[in-house]
């Protein structure tokens, strides 16, 4: 298994990556790629308890997450 990696799932970076591991201040964090989580559109929806964030990809390629 490569280091930093979940058992069944790509290291990070590697292309079709949804999800990997890396330690983040000595926690594992998963990786997820923007466009696998927006399924290739500019716009993802994500909850957190009871609120709604939405997760945008602008035309910069940078992500904005706002309530």
């Amino acid at each position: 298994m490569h280091e930093g990696s979940v058992s069944g799932a790509a290291p990070r970076g590697a292309p079709g990556t949804a999800a990997a591991a890396d330690r983040i201040d000595g926690d594992f964090a998963p990786t997820h790629d923007a466009a696998a989580l927006t399924a290739g559109g500019r716009q993802a929806r994500i909850r957190l308890d009871d609120k709604e964030y939405v997760l945008r990809i602008t035309r910069a390629g940078k992500l904005i997450l706002t309530k």
